[in-house]
This record gives C-alpha cells, sequence and structure tokens, in this order.
C-alpha cells in the first residue's frame, strides 16, 4: 500500500476537499439487499449513487476543481470533455459558480445526458469518436479561449473529492471490509481507495472495468499504459481507452486487484437492480454488481462488502431494450411465427388456442412477404408474455397439439 509521503494524493487531501464536495453534492444511502447478498453468497451493501444531484458520483470531483481553481481560476469559464455524467457535473457546477461552461461529448453520447447538460446551461459540442477525442478537443478550446480546463479523472482535486464517497462509507458502514468500484478513468476508485485505506489499511478496494474496454488490467500487469481497442458497450460511462497518468499510478498503489465484466453480466445486473432492488442504474453503474453476481469478485468472508453505483443516467430507450431482452432470457416474452389458412376465422382461431393457455399476447401481424407460403396461406407473428420457460413451454406444446408449425423468432 502507498504511504502518504508517496502518494501524490493522500487521505488528508481528501479530507480537505470534502467541504467543498458538501456544498453540491448530497450524501447518498448505503442500501441493503437480501437479493444481491444471497445470489453473491455474503452480506452486500449498495452505495446509491445513482440517487446524487445529476444522476451521478462525478459532481464530487468537478465541485472540488472548481473550489480549487476559485472564482478568479475560472472567470472566463470551463471546459471538459466527456461521456456524458462529467459533463453534467461540470455544468451544474459553473452554474452555481455563475460561470460560463462548455462541454465536448462523443457523438454516440447518450441523449439523455447531453440533454441534461444543455438544461444545465452548457454549450455542449457534439462530436468524435471516443472520450479521449474529446479530451483533445477541449484543452485546445481551453489553450484558445482562456477557460479553466476540468479533467474527469486525471486530476489530483477531481481524484480528492470523489474520495468524499469513501469517507461517507467509513461513517455510515462500521463493518466495512470491502468496496467494488466501476473503473473508466480511475479517479472514483483511486480516490475511494485512498480515502478508506488511509484510516483501514485492511479494507479491500476492487476495480471492476468493462471487457468491451478494460485498459488498464492489462496496464497494470505492464507497469505502462496500454491504450484499450475500445467495442460498442452498454457501459460508456467507464469506456476509457487510455488510463490517466495520474489515476494509474494512484490504482496501482492502493487498489487491491482490477478485474473485467461481460456485456451481458451487465444487462443482467441493471435489470435485477431495476426490478429487485428499485434502482435504475446505468450500465457503467452496475459492473460492480454484475462482478459480484458473476463471480469475478467474491464478498468479504466477514463483514460487508459494498458495491458502488456509480451513475443511474440511462436513456429509457436503451433501459427497454435491456428490459425486453431479459424478459426473453427468462422465457417470459415469446416471438412465434406460425401459419394459417388464409380465410376467415382462421386467425381468431389461433388466438383462441394461445387465450387457453393463459398467455397475453401482446402483439399480432400478418406476414405475406419473404417467405414460402402458399397462394391461400399467410404467416402470422405474435409477441407473447408468458409466466416462464415452463408456460412458454406449455404455449408451444398447445399449439403443437392444435395443428400449428410454430418457430420461435426470439
Amino acid at each position: 500500500m502507498a504511504t502518504v509521503e508517496s502518494s501524490p494524493v493522500t487521505g488528508r487531501d481528501v479530507e480537505a476537499a470534502r467541504a467543498a464536495v458538501e456544498t453540491i453534492a448530497r450524501r447518498t444511502p448505503v442500501l441493503s439487499t437480501r437479493t444481491i447478498s444471497e445470489r453473491a453468497g455474503g452480506v452486500v451493501a449498495l452505495k446509491a449513487e445513482n440517487l446524487q444531484s445529476t444522476g451521478s458520483f462525478k459532481v464530487r470531483g468537478t465541485a472540488a476543481k472548481l473550489a480549487a481553481l476559485g472564482a478568479e481560476g475560472c472567470k472566463a469559464g470551463v471546459v471538459a470533455a466527456s461521456a456524458g455524467n462529467h459533463a453534467q457535473a461540470v455544468a451544474l457546477a459553473a452554474r452555481t459558480m455563475g460561470v460560463p461552461c462548455e462541454v465536448f461529448v462523443p457523438a454516440d453520447a447518450p441523449i439523455a445526458k447531453t440533454e441534461a447538460a444543455r438544461g444545465l446551461g452548457a454549450i455542449v459540442h457534439l462530436g468524435g469518436g471516443s472520450v479521449d477525442e474529446c479530451l483533445v478537443s477541449a484543452r485546445e478550446r481551453s489553450r484558445e479561449g482562456g477557460l479553466a480546463f476540468i479533467h474527469p479523472f486525471d486530476d489530483p482535486d477531481v481524484v480528492a473529492g470523489q474520495g468524499s464517497l469513501g469517507l461517507e462509507l467509513l461513517e455510515d458502514v462500521p463493518d466495512l471490509a470491502k468496496v467494488v468500484v466501476p473503473v473508466g478513468g480511475g479517479g472514483l476508485c483511486s480516490g475511494i481507495a485512498i480515502a478508506i485505506k488511509s484510516a483501514r489499511p485492511d479494507v479491500e478496494i476492487v476495480g471492476v472495468q468493462v471487457a468491451a474496454c478494460a485498459p488498464y488490467i492489462e496496464s497494470l500487469k505492464r507497469g505502462e499504459p496500454v491504450e484499450a481497442k475500445a467495442s460498442i458497450t452498454i457501459a460508456d460511462g467507464i469506456a476509457v481507452k487510455r488510463p490517466g497518468e495520474l489515476t494509474m499510478r494512484l490504482l496501482s498503489q492502493w487498489v487491491d486487484d482490477v478485474v473485467a465484466v461481460g456485456e451481458d453480466e451487465t444487462a443482467e445486473a441493471m435489470v435485477l437492480l431495476m426490478e429487485r432492488c428499485k434502482l435504475v442504474v446505468e450500465g457503467a453503474g452496475a459492473v460492480g454488481v454484475a462482478a459480484l453476481l458473476g463471480g469475478h469478485v467474491a464478498p468479504a468472508e466477514t463483514g460487508t462488502t459494498v458495491a458502488v453505483l456509480s451513475g443511474g443516467n440511462v436513456d429509457p430507450g436503451l433501459l427497454a431494450s435491456i428490459a425486453r431482452r431479459h424478459e426473453t432470457e427468462a422465457g417470459r416474452r415469446l416471438v412465434l411465427l406460425t401459419r394459417v389458412p388464409d380465410r376467415p376465422g382462421a386467425l381468431a382461431d389461433l388466438l383462441a388456442c394461445v387465450a387457453s393457455t393463459g398467455a397475453n399476447i401482446v402483439d399480432v401481424s400478418h406476414v405475406r412477404e419473404g417467405l414460402d407460403l402458399h397462394v391461400r396461406e399467410t404467416a402470422v407473428e405474435m409477441v407473447l408474455e408468458t409466466r416462464g420457460h415452463d408456460h412458454a413451454q406449455h404455449v408451444m406444446a398447445a399449439l403443437r397439439d392444435g395443428g400449428y408449425a410454430t418457430q420461435v423468432i426470439r
């Protein structure tokens, strides 16, 4: 573990930043969860930072950074680059201080995040293929316009501000034994680790990346930053391709391990949090729970393991798609294709057969093109809601017994 003397950010720095953080950020709750505890095999609690101002932890670091700059340091305005959450946080902090704000976000940034930043008064520049490209644009704008550049993670003031979350965990969870933290740029995880391990070196800190963009695992092995080849991910908030110089050093000094989880695991964690815990959490915020449920991180044998839900800013359309996918995987949503004679009453007979099984018919459509059909025949696609795999099999059996050759589409 790092010593106070060797670390560029210390526990004292985190303590000093706390007052500035509390002028904007709220103290988020730590929630117990029997469902996740039982599935993970240990006592698990959730730090609900998805309920934070602007919907993510980012406001902690930006509050600390703007306080460090002071009114004089950012009188010309501030500029930042972000996948969305940092943009909102900088916009809120800038509005609080009464200074102009500009943010650069990738072209594929979630609409909910970019619109929220605009709603807080930021000028949003949309473009670039990644956060890394947007960082270049934001730095150029800073040099050209004299705006103060607010890095999303690779800044000691930002790291210290994020660490305030760790101080809250020390106070709210007396038997704290392990903390599982999402890792994108690494500012949150390193800040939490510094805050907690400065007071309780025995507490284990584990970072979690999404496998589609996980540069820290290889970088920490090699001892130097390695750029990841990022692919599409639902955890856009942590899709940072290259580790920061400061945060990589801090993670190597203070964090016990970094693991990666897959897209499907992340999606299932999001649905579980929504369905069982009644919490809307974005993909980046759900990776800690995904790691616990997927066996990548074991909960502490004694004491409480806390999974940090780092954000809740997810587009409703994406959330609906993930929920529908989960319903299909769980056998509660069935899409079938069958054929009926093209005559009056044939569709009614088919639907009566389905209704007799107790399945709910969500949608029905005729399909007459693209299939090898008899001239007096039509195909019918049905979307059904069932009670699970067993009920879905019962529906399929009833259709077969009724003489309907049926194909499961998805």
